[in-house]
């Protein structure tokens, strides 16, 4: 049997549970989820090795993240589109995964249209069927499916519960052409470090902050280090307001020592090593409609940068002292 692999590009609406798909299929955590809507920003790369098996060939699936499919209301929301258009360009397959829980709609639509550009094959991934009591409702959901696009295969699964998987896997690798390993075996991703270190700081001002904190706020790593025991890492959170900034902090930090300390706790599970995290808040009015500062937000562009302004950062081996450390204008803490 062949070596089989390509570029598959997980694509839907926000909420439809693309990224615990990714996860879920890579076997790592790669990108961040929360239950609000648009927490992926970026295109985010997985790699999944597929052993050869009795009667199966091999192969590599770069899996692809995308945005949750919608009508870009700002700058960021547009440059959020760019990504997934630009995923769309050039991938082998195609996996749209839709929430079984909810009715279609227009801006399930507005995914499936999408699709028609480049006429890429495409599967059609029914997803959190484990929350469907009555499995035959399943059949005519995927007649109406199939009457707006021709899908080459039609998956129900529970990327939550990793029912469906290994059937999934199967079938992407059969889809996909001949060819070589585009990563090494011990690579899963291609994002930098740097970049899953800001997402992980995002990921944690989702989980403790509400109402419209989390849509206004993005981080950037402004200093990362990385030793053989210790790795430092400067951050700002951006927020657009200064209430917005006065709830990220807390009271004398306590919500910025928050973020910070669950934060500092994945990044080390992360990279395998102590982490001294600092992080700053600063509020940046408008961040979202300003196309300047949302494609400084690209993490190939900053790298781009780094590279002109410092070239190849050395690595520092210091003593291990994990901490977290917050910093406002008032004050400054420590854990």
């Amino acid at each position: 049997m062949p070596f089989r692999s390509g570029f598959v590009c997980i694509l839907g609406r926000p909420n439809a549970g693309k990224s615990t798909l990714l996860n879920a299929l890579v076997g790592e955590k790669l990108a961040i989820i929360s239950p609000k809507p648009q927490t992926t920003r970026n295109r985010i790369q997985g790699v999944v090795h597929v052993p050869k098996r009795k009667g199966k060939g091999g192969g590599q699936i770069v899996l692809v993240d995308t945005p949750g499919v919608h009508k870009p209301d700002s700058s960021l929301g547009r440059k959020m589109m760019v990504e997934v258009r630009e995923a769309l360009e050039g991938c082998d397959l195609v996996l749209v995964i839709m929430d079984v829980t909810r009715k279609f709609d227009p801006r399930d639509q507005f995914a499936l249209d999408l699709l028609r550009r480049p006429k890429t094959k495409a599967f059609l991934i029914l997803n959190k069927v484990d929350l469907i009591r009555e499995k035959s409702k399943l059949l005519p959901l995927i007649e109406q499916y199939r009457k707006l696009y021709d899908f080459a295969e039609v998956v129900p699964i529970s990327a939550l519960k990793r029912n469906g998987l290994d059937t999934l896997l199967d079938m992407v690798i059969a889809a996909l052409p001949a060819g070589p390993a585009y990563f090494p075996e011990d690579q899963i991703t291609d994002q930098p470090a740097r970049f899953m270190a800001a997402e992980i700081i995002r990921e944690q001002v989702l989980v403790n902050t509400s109402e419209e904190i989390p849509y206004a706020t993005t981080v950037i790593v402004d200093n990362f280090e990385e030793g053989a025991r210790l790795t430092r890492i400067a951050a700002t959170i951006y927020c657009e307001r200064e209430g917005q900034k006065g709830i990220l902090v807390g009271k004398g930090g306590s919500m910025l020592k928050k973020i910070g300390t669950s934060a500092r706790l994945q990044i080390e599970r992360m990279l395998g090593t102590k982490v001294f995290l600092e992080l700053y808040v600063k509020a940046e009015p408008g961040w979202r409609d300003s196309r300047r500062f949302v494609e400084e937000l690209d993490w190939r562009r900053q790298l781009e940068h780094r590279m002109m302004e410092h070239g190849t950062p050395q690595e520092k081996t210091e003593e291990p002292s994990a901490q977290t450390v917050v910093h406002d204008d008032r004050n400054q803490t420590e854990d």
